[in-house]
Formats: C-alpha cells, sequence, structure tokens
C-alpha cells in the first residue's frame, strides 16, 4: 500500500498521520506554512538494496538527500555540486515519501526532500528570504455533478491544497481546517457574495487581505474512466479569472495526481500575476472608516455675513470656531441567525442621525454577532434613537444588546 508522510532522516522520528494513498501531509492552517522555510525537491526515484529492509530504507533516503541536492544545486546555480552525508543530515530537514516499497532486502521508492532554507541558501549562496504576497485567504471550490462544494464538506480538490507544499510560493496562503464555523463562513455560496463589508468580517477572522478561489471542474466519461478538469485561478470577492487551464486522466485512480499537478499549475498563475501586478489586494477590503466628527450649534451667536461684532462682544475674536460633538466608539452585539440578517442590521444601524460607521468585526452566524459603531453623542442617546426605532436596547459598559421581536 502506498503511503505518505513526512520523516525527520535517519531519526525514524514518525511525527504525521496517513491521508491515504498518495497523499502528503501538511498543517491545515498556514500563514506562512509550515514548510515556508525550506527549499524542496519532489518527484526523486530511489531503488536499492542491503542486507536488512531497515538498511534498504535507510540507504534510500541518504541516496535520496544525495540526489535531492544535485537537482537543487542544479536548480538554483545552474550546475551541480555534492556534499558529504554528515553535511546533507545537517541541512535535510525531512523526508517525504510519495510512494514506497519494502520488502526482501530492497526498498522502491519515490521521495522527497526538503531543505533547511537558512543553511542550504548560505552553502548556495542565495537570499534566504522571499518576497511574499500579502496574507490571501484560501477558498477551494470543486464543481463535481453539478454540485459546488467548499469547506462545507471535505472533498479532494480541498486535500490536495493540503498536501501542496508552499515552501518556495511567493503567495501567502492561509489555509483553514473547515472545522467549527469554517463551513457556515466559507462555503460555495459565499462565493458570489460580492458586499465588501460581508468580505472584510470574513478575512478580519482569519487574519487575511484578500481571497483566492481556486476551482476545479471535474468531467468524468464513465465510473472508473477518464476524468477531464477544468481549472480556475480566481481572486478577490468579484472571483476575476487569472487563469484557466485543462487536465486530462485516464481513470479515477489518477484522480490524485491530476489535482496535484493543478494545484501547482494554478499556483504558478498566482505567481506569475504578482509579478505582473495584477494580483493585488481589493482597497475596499483595506479601508477602516474613520470617524467623522460633526459640527453641533454653539451658545456663542455667529455674525451674519457682512456683519461686524462690536468689540468685546462674545465672536469678535473668530467667527469660525465651531465645536464638535465627540464621537465615541460603542460595541453593539445583535443576533444574526443568517448572513442577511448582518447586512440588514449594519444598514440600520447607519440610518440612524449620529452614526458615523457601523462595521461587524465579530461574526457569528447562528449566534450574536459584534459590531463596532462610531457615533456623534452620548451612549444614551444612540440607547434612544434605537429604541425610537423599535429595536429593544440594553445598556452595557460601553456596549449595548439590541434585538427585535424579544430576540
Amino acid at each position: 500500500m502506498a503511503i505518505s508522510r513526512i520523516l525527520r532522516p535517519l531519526r525514524l522520528v514518525m511525527f504525521v498521520a496517513l491521508l491515504g494513498v498518495g497523499g502528503m501531509v501538511l498543517a491545515q492552517s498556514d500563514s506562512p506554512s509550515g514548510n515556508a522555510g525550506s527549499f524542496e525537491v519532489d518527484g526523486i526515484p530511489i531503488d536499492v538494496t542491503a542486507k536488512t529492509d531497515v538498511d534498504a530504507r535507510q540507504d534510500g533516503w541518504k541516496l535520496a538527500q544525495r540526489k535531492g541536492w544535485e537537482i537543487l544545486s542544479r536548480r538554483i546555480t545552474g550546475h551541480s555540486s555534492r556534499l558529504p552525508d554528515s553535511t546533507l543530515d545537517d541541512i535535510v530537514s525531512g523526508i517525504v515519501i510519495e510512494h514506497e516499497e519494502v520488502g526482501d532486502k530492497r526498498y522502491v521508492a519515490t521521495l522527497g526532500v526538503q531543505f533547511d532554507r537558512a543553511r542550504a541558501g548560505s552553502i548556495l549562496g542565495v537570499a534566504t528570504q522571499i518576497a511574499r504576497s500579502s496574507p490571501m485567504l484560501l477558498l477551494p471550490l470543486q464543481w463535481s455533478g453539478g454540485v459546488g462544494t467548499s469547506l462545507e464538506r471535505d472533498t479532494p480538490w480541498n486535500a490536495a491544497w493540503r498536501r501542496f507544499r508552499t515552501g518556495d510560493s511567493r503567495i501567502d496562503y492561509i489555509r483553514v481546517a473547515g472545522n467549527g464555523p469554517d463551513a457556515l463562513l466559507l462555503n460555495a455560496g459565499q462565493v458570489g457574495r460580492r458586499d465588501r463589508n460581508w468580505w472584510r468580517s470574513i478575512l478580519n477572522q482569519y487574519g487575511a487581505d484578500d481571497v483566492l478561489i481556486p476551482q476545479v471542474r471535474l468531467e468524468r466519461q464513465w465510473p472508473g474512466g477518464p476524468i477531464i478538469a477544468t481549472f480556475i485561478a480566481g481572486h478577490g470577492p468579484d472571483n476575476d479569472e487569472i487563469a484557466r487551464f485543462r487536465l486530462r486522466v485516464d481513470s479515477a485512480s489518477g484522480l490524485g495526481a491530476l489535482l496535484d499537478e493543478g494545484v501547482k499549475r494554478l499556483d504558478a498563475a498566482y505567481e506569475k500575476a504578482l509579478s505582473d501586478g495584477t494580483l493585488h489586494v481589493d482597497h475596499l477590503l483595506t479601508i477602516n472608516p474613520q470617524p467623522v466628527p460633526t459640527p453641533t450649534p454653539t451658545s456663542t451667536p455667529t455674525p451674519l455675513p457682512g456683519e461686524q461684532p462690536a468689540a468685546g462682544q462674545p465672536g469678535s475674536t473668530s467667527t469660525s470656531d465651531v465645536a464638535a460633538a465627540p464621537t465615541i466608539a460603542v460595541s453593539i452585539q445583535f443576533p444574526t441567525p443568517s448572513a442577511g440578517a448582518v447586512t440588514e442590521t449594519e444598514q440600520a444601524i447607519r440610518g440612524v442621525a449620529g452614526v458615523r460607521s457601523a462595521i461587524t468585526n465579530s461574526l457569528a452566524l447562528g449566534g450574536v454577532s459584534v459590531m463596532q459603531v462610531h457615533y456623534a453623542g452620548t451612549i444614551s442617546e444612540l440607547a434612544s434613537s434605537l429604541k425610537a426605532r423599535g429595536w429593544q436596547v440594553t445598556m452595557g459598559n460601553n456596549s449595548l444588546r439590541i434585538s427585535r421581536n424579544g430576540g
């Protein structure tokens, strides 16, 4: 049985879990990713024999380290170089088993090698840091049988992105686990929403500045037969298309490899867009509305145009001093049984006189969300205005809880 895992070389420290045939192991959330500090070489074929099965495996790993270093040095410097095994042991941070067969004192495998970026970079004489994009929330979307699925449930497309090792990518992906509220917030329906306020609230939950929506449409010719996949690199709340291509495999058993190749090409498309300047953050997603002070009447009369105040009279020094009402920040808790309730409540609050901004900064669908409101006045005045509009209001310490119909 083919398995895949990441292993510390020559120490037999199995710190991974199985993800199925041909899969790689990665943390489910990374920003930066767990292997962002490594150079990676994969697809190294190994076939060795030894006195025992254990010796054959260890010899195979050592051979993979040597081959991996030759490939890496040729890729970066243009020519191959060699290092002693003792040095390789120090700079190799992990062995990735893509496929292996052990038996009869023989070890046949396809391996990947991860090299510590700082140590390997110093030997190769290259920079150990790469300029990366802004944090991008990853929202994979799979279409199969006419049904779109993102994080509502696990899919082969989600698994392919978990296997993808982002160490050499310039894109700062934020991959989420899909647990708890993730399935409610990041589903196929979310892709069709354009409301920047809604997206801003979600991105704030995950510490992202923008969203990437890689899509795949699977067309199965017949059960177990060929599969044609259309890949689309989407970006932003409008799901702007950056690239599109198609791949094909002859049987269902090759679906994993098909999706892995699709992920690599989509990552390359995103990197190209970043280099071209087309992959940039939507400025509407990063706007942080500032409270705007409003003038209020004063007890000092202001002279009419052309009228000069008498000397010594109030207002004789300045005719333009207008005091501004103090603007306060208030947290408002409100029930959000659905996504529509968030937008409706925000719009209702913004319609209250004196409200300068109202943005949901803590989202809990099916529960109670929190909105940050800037208001020109006092919290008591805001509460009175909300009550006049039919809200039931409970006052707290610099906060309000509102509801309708006793909710």
